[in-house]
């Protein structure tokens, strides 16, 4: 049974039209790969479903409630928690405060934050050595690490990620992966945005490829991974 239906999505940005109709499904507990060349919309997708953006047609599904367009804070209540490109952190407060962030609007995690911390710091160990310092003086990776924890502070049901491994060295991209195989094992549901494709279809079971606002492939992971279309056009093979 899906526990997220994102259901003929469309998205403009003033008159421009940026998503056509996308659909998606996430079934409890697996990992969903949504893939696409750099302003394919993805980015735009996410911000929708999480309630950051409000679609121009289309519904979202969570959890069997029709969520569309309502308040973000409303959708992370209800158990969805989204790491934004970027991550957005608060660079003057330590990495401490940054993951307190995460739990401060719901009551229930807030009340279980050190056990939720605790399980954080076993994801992230580097998080750990640096809970006093300053969220702006993180590498990237580290950085990256601390969006990830901080959302998982609300205990969310679904973890929306955009864009983990951009702009950092492969050991910290093996580190945040190896995390997010590690989330998944705990039986939160991710839907991953990711523009290293090789890597995103290798960790979900499932993918979809967004070319210019539409779903033009999806299936299996290892079936789009053995496609020849989607080898040459995003692969280079």
């Amino acid at each position: 049974m899906a526990i997220l239906d994102i259901e003929g999505i469309n998205l403009h940005y003033g008159t421009v039209q940026v998503l056509w109709g996308v659909s998606i499904g996430l079934e409890e507990g697996e990992a969903v790969a949504l893939v696409g060349a750099n302003a394919a919309g993805k980015t735009s997708l996410l911000r929708a479903v999480s309630g950051l953006l409000r679609p121009s047609g289309g519904r979202v599904i969570l959890f069997g409630e029709d969520v569309t367009g309502r308040d973000p804070a409303d959708i992370v209540r209800l158990g969805m928690s989204h790491v934004p490109q970027g991550r957005h952190l608060f660079s003057q407060l330590t990495v401490k405060e940054n993951i307190d962030l995460g739990a401060a609007c719901l009551p229930r995690a807030w009340q279980e934050r050190e056990r939720t911390m605790d399980w954080v710091i076993g994801l992230f160990p580097r998080l750990g050595e640096r809970l006093n310092q300053k969220a702006g003086t993180l590498s990237g990776g580290e950085q990256q690490m601390l969006a990830i924890a901080r959302a998982l502070m609300a205990k969310p049901r679904i973890l929306l990620v955009d864009e983990p491994s951009l702009g950092l060295a492969p050991i910290m991209v093996k580190a945040v992966f190896d995390a997010l195989q590690e989330i998944k094992k705990q039986g939160i549901t991710i839907l991953l945005v990711e523009q290293n494709i090789w890597k995103s279809l290798e960790f979900s079971e499932r993918g979809y490829v967004l070319e210019n606002g539409r779903i033009v492939h999806q299936g299996p992971s290892p079936e789009l991974l053995a496609d020849d279309r989607i080898r040459r056009a995003y692969l280079g093979l």
